[in-house]
């Protein structure tokens, strides 16, 4: 199984001018110029941005991408976004909480779920890997998994 994360742009800020910079506040829309893959993330180059002083402006800004520039996942693939939500049951039908967020760990990543137990908010985290997980059904909004509630 492999976990896509949809373009997540990542402004580049050199550290020696990082003190400088304040952080971007606001709405803009640009068109993308280019883009590629940089370690485990995207890094593009927005049309109307010419130089380091314009990209550096833009420290901290969120990106949105339209859910149909994203290309088709694959058998196995998923986006974080259609994770996130989601119900986890695991093989005795018991359920484990629904997905909160994802962490990338670098090896693997990992699903953050919350639950309660006895009125107090909980979390707890299962590695996203095919070990663990028997199923994703996206339609029904559920993933199976080989984890026990007291894991």
């Amino acid at each position: 199984m492999q976990i896509l994360r949809p373009f997540f742009f990542q402004t580049l800020v050199y550290p020696a001018f990082r003190k400088r910079c304040k952080t971007f506040s606001g709405v803009l829309t640009l068109a993308v110029k280019e883009s590629k893959e940089h370690s485990d993330t995207v890094v593009a180059c927005a049309k109307g941005i010419e130089d380091r002083s314009a990209a550096e402006a833009l420290r901290g800004a969120r990106i949105f991408v339209p859910r149909s520039s994203f290309p088709t996942a694959q058998t196995d693939e998923y986006y974080w976004v259609d994770l996130i939500g989601l119900s986890v049951v695991n093989r005795q039908q018991e359920s484990l909480g629904t997905v909160k967020e994802l962490l990338s760990t670098g090896p693997q990543t990992v699903l953050v779920l919350e639950y309660s137990q006895d009125g107090k908010a909980l979390e707890r985290m299962i590695p996203f890997v095919a070990a663990y997980i028997d199923d994703v059904d996206l339609p029904a909004r559920c993933i199976r998994v080989d984890w026990q509630s007291d894991y």
